[in-house]
C-alpha cells in the first residue's frame, strides 16, 4: 500500500460514523478541479506512512473510532488494497471506500468479499463529456458504467457523487446522468472549492442558487439527492 496521508479524526467522511481516513497516492485521472494535487500528480514529494503502522495506529484506536475511509488519489490503483481492507475488517471497524469507478474487477473482489459497507463513487459528468472532464483524451467509460452497475446491484450500501464545477458542467448533464443511474439509491452534487493546489486550472464554483437548480433537475432520477458542500 502507498500511503500518503492520515487523518485521524473524520466526523465528516463516513456518513453517521466516527472515522479515520486513509489516503493513498496516484490515481488514473487528471481532472483539472481535483484539490488533492499532492496525492494525485508524481513527484510531489509527500511522505510516504508505512502500512503497517497506520493498522498499528488503526488497532490503537479500537473502541473509539466507528469506522476507517480508505481514500484517494485512487485506492484502486494500489494492488494489496483488499488485503489491507480484510485486515482493517478484522479490527471489527466499518468501511468505507471512495472510488474515482475505473477499476471494476477490484472493486468486484472488494464486494464479493464484503469488504466494504460503504462505498463513494465519483461520477465525474455524463459519460459523454467524460473525456474531457478527466482529463484524459479517448477515456473509455466502460470501467465506469460497470462499476456503477456493480454498486447498484450489488451488497454494499453506497453514493454517487458529482462535483460541480464551472466550465464542465450544465444543468441539462444532470438529466443524461439521472437518466444512466436511473433509481439509484443515492447522488450528492457536491460544491466545488478551490483548495490553492489543484492538479489543473480554469475552474470555479457554481453559486448556490445555480447549485439548486442542478439539484431539481437531477432529482426526478434518484430515491435520494441532495446538495454538499455549501
Amino acid at each position: 500500500m502507498r500511503i500518503l496521508g492520515l487523518q485521524k479524526l473524520s466526523l465528516v467522511d463516513f456518513p453517521g460514523k466516527v472515522a479515520a481516513t486513509v489516503f493513498t497516492g496516484g490515481c488514473d485521472l487528471r481532472c483539472p478541479f481535483c484539490h488533492n494535487a499532492p496525492l494525485v500528480l508524481p513527484g510531489r514529494g509527500t511522505e510516504e506512512l508505512a502500512a503497517g503502522a497506520v493498522l498499528d495506529f488503526l488497532a490503537s484506536r479500537r473502541g473509539l473510532l466507528d469506522g476507517v475511509v480508505l481514500s484517494g488519489g485512487e485506492p484502486l490503483l494500489q494492488p494489496d488494497a483488499a488485503d489491507f481492507l480484510a485486515e482493517v475488517k478484522a479490527m471489527g471497524f466499518a468501511v468505507k471506500l471512495d472510488t474515482n469507478g475505473c477499476h471494476p474487477d477490484a472493486l468486484a473482489d472488494i464486494l464479493d468479499r464484503r469488504l466494504a459497507d460503504y462505498v463513494a463513487m465519483d461520477i465525474k459528468n455524463s459519460l459523454e463529456k467524460y473525456p474531457w472532464t478527466v482529463g484524459v483524451p479517448g477515456f473509455d467509460t466502460a470501467p465506469v458504467e460497470r462499476c456503477a452497475r456493480l454498486l447498484m446491484e450489488g451488497p454494499a450500501d453506497y453514493e454517487f457523487r458529482t462535483t460541480l464545477v464551472r466550465p464542465f458542467h450544465e444543468v441539462g448533464d444532470m438529466e443524461t446522468i439521472g437518466r444512466w443511474l436511473r433509481g439509484a439509491r443515492r447522488y450528492y452534487l457536491q460544491a466545488f472549492v478551490d483548495s490553492g493546489d489543484l492538479v489543473g486550472g480554469g475552474c470555479a464554483p457554481f453559486t448556490p442558487e445555480e447549485m439548486e437548480g442542478f439539484l431539481q433537475a437531477a432529482r426526478p432520477f434518484f430515491q435520494s439527492a441532495a446538495l454538499r458542500g455549501l
